[in-house]
């Protein structure tokens, strides 16, 4: 009887995915220059996060009306969702690799980053009025300490990166835990973004899942 009560209660799987791969071996001094390195991902992103906004707009009315989310807008911002984790990933929000993020808002599988948001064939048309908002409020307050208030650098997860970057200059290693809490803050924060661009209806869980992958 217990365990069917748990399983009445049992939280919904989120459908956004992150994950990355570990790399034991990162140079020690890369990471010093890499916010030069990154400049021109910086440039193509701020463009397409004005462009994620107002397709954003666009999909809050359709959604209003139809109840759907077109597959066409959603699979473009999933796409500037996952060049922004590849591109934080490699830069100064993880420092987690030395493999040049790709030009590009497919997934590309043998990058160690990757980010998947599955598209609801149907969402709320209530819900789409309060949650970006509203109830969405108190994880962004949380999501500002991970990050800063930034997508890719800044606050707790970029605190932990450069103390990564020290360790690998000093010992030639990224420690495992700080690793794995770095992607867990980062996995938060997707989770977040995408409930609060109205891609889920699914409320982002007060949980971090630590590590590379999801559990």
């Amino acid at each position: 009887m217990a365990h069917t009560s748990n399983a009445l209660f049992e939280y919904p799987r989120s459908p956004v995915t992150v994950e990355a791969v570990y790399d034991p071996v990162l140079s020690r001094w890369l990471w010093l220059v890499k916010w030069v390195l990154a400049i021109p991902h910086y440039v193509v992103l701020l463009f397409l996060w004005i462009a994620f906004l107002l397709v954003t707009v666009i999909a809050f009315f359709a959604i209003l009306f139809t109840g759907a989310y077109p597959r066409a807008l959603f699979t473009f911002n999933v796409g500037v969702l996952r060049w922004s984790w590849r591109v934080a990933y490699y830069s100064y929000g993880s420092l987690g690799t030395d493999r040049y993020p790709p030009f590009t808002l497919a997934d590309v599988p043998d990058y160690p980053a990757h980010l998947e948001v599955a598209r609801p064939e149907q969402l709320s048309r209530g819900l789409v009025l309060v949650k970006w908002w509203l109830l969405v409020l108190p994880q962004l307050l949380v999501v500002a300490v991970f990050e800063g208030g930034a997508r890719c650098v800044g606050g707790l997860a970029g605190l932990l990166a450069f103390y990564a970057g020290v360790s690998l200059l000093f010992t030639g290693r990224y420690p495992r835990g700080m690793y794995d809490l770095n992607v867990g803050l980062h996995r938060w924060t997707a989770r977040v973004v995408a409930y609060a661009a109205l891609m889920t209806d699914v409320y982002p869980p007060f949980r971090l899942d630590q590590g590379p992958s999801e559990p």
